[in-house]
């Protein structure tokens, strides 16, 4: 017989050990189904994978830069996914920062420096996300509506908003995009720190990490999201006022989304589409979740979904693959981490069913 139990706390070490043997397990999984569908050497696959993140300069730049943005929505989703309120509007909420953030450029870029518009954009990008953000938690907070519908929904909204103004804004007319926004002036834009174009987002996004390890572990605020997420009844009991801390967090939540769509607007991208976030309010749930909605933890799985993601766009190019090969080795590997999981949360012991003597029938 199986009998499957809690774990009260496993050490660190034995955990981080436990998802070390799923990665390499899910490597050897994915070295035999490569070997088997398209008769490469796994090997071969594996070193062009690394040589697509790290094989130059400008590629690891290009690493880390997504690693950081990845990072970045992912730290924006945590606070509410600690609070139990399943944000999936990230996406939604970083196409209205970079929209605020365009606006800026556009309408503002020609009537004053960018030591004023900056600082303009970067307000306008954090209250267009928390704007985005704190509607679905006002009606969560006031009448309990599906949080995970209304978010996903509040998506589809800002994407439409940023096609209308992609067809306001375009240039040339007709062309059907904005096209490099100030290319000339460079009004709006970021500064650049050295020879990148990158540092300075991967900075920032640095000192955020911290900042948000530091609101969530250590204040009030942080402690209030915790208990709220635990049982909203408790909370109740002890004092919180609950819609206050959902309405409050859902604020922090669309702001630092916003910051992420002023990062990819005013520091990498200058220009402004409708796939400019990437599909990262969706992939950062996965870096939230595998990291246990710890800041610490996510640095490292922002980096690993980066790496898979720069790897698996190396190899569809260099074996003439489709990217969808690529796409099926992630899963793999991504199964295995979260499988890993379950064997860190509870204890699977076997046990043989005892034959009952005579004496005791």
């Amino acid at each position: 017989m199986i009998h499957i139990s809690k774990r009260r706390e496993m050490p660190l070490a034995q955990a981080l050990a436990i998802r070390i043997g799923a990665i390499a397990v899910a490597l050897v999984v994915c070295g035999i189904i490569t070997a088997i569908t398209t008769g490469l050497n796994p090997i071969s696959v594996y070193a062009t994978m690394f040589k697509g993140a790290f094989g130059s300069t400008r590629k690891i730049w290009i690493f880390l830069q997504e690693a950081a943005m990845l990072l970045c929505v992912s730290l924006a989703l945590t606070p509410a996914f600690r609070m139990k309120f399943w944000n999936l509007g990230g996406e939604g909420q970083i196409l209205m920062g970079a929209l605020a953030s365009a606006a800026c450029m556009i309408v503002l870029g020609k009537t004053m420096s960018n030591v004023v518009l900056i600082p303009i954009m970067l307000v306008a990008s954090l209250v267009a996300g928390a704007i985005w953000a704190v509607i679905p938690a006002i009606f969560k907070a006031r009448w309990n509506t599906n949080e995970t519908l209304f978010t996903l929904m509040m998506n589809y909204v800002a994407t439409q908003l940023v096609a209308y103004y992609v067809i306001v804004w375009e240039v040339p007319k007709g062309s059907g995009n904005i096209g490099i926004i100030n290319q000339s002036t460079e009004i709006g834009w970021l500064p650049q720190i050295g020879s990148s174009k990158y540092l300075l987002n991967i900075l920032l996004v640095g000192l955020l990490t911290v900042a948000m390890y530091i609101y969530l572990n250590y204040s009030k605020h942080g402690y209030e999201i915790s208990v709220v997420g635990e049982s909203a009844n408790t909370a109740r009991y002890v004092g919180i006022k609950v819609e206050r801390v959902i309405v409050r967090t859902l604020l922090l939540s669309g702001a630092v989304c916003g910051f992420a769509g002023l990062l990819l607007v005013a520091g990498t991208n200058h220009t402004l589409t409708t796939t400019i976030a990437g599909g990262r309010g969706f992939t950062a749930v996965m870096v939230a979740w595998l990291a246990q909605f710890n800041p610490a933890i996510m640095v490292a799985s922002s980096a690993l979904l980066a790496f898979m993601e720069q790897g698996a766009g190396e190899i569809s190019t260099a074996f003439g693959l489709n990217h969808s090969f690529g796409d099926i080795l992630t899963g793999i590997i991504l199964f295995f981490i979260i499988g890993s999981e379950f064997f860190i949360n509870y204890r699977v012991r076997v046990q043989k069913k005892e034959r009952r003597s005579q004496s005791d029938v």
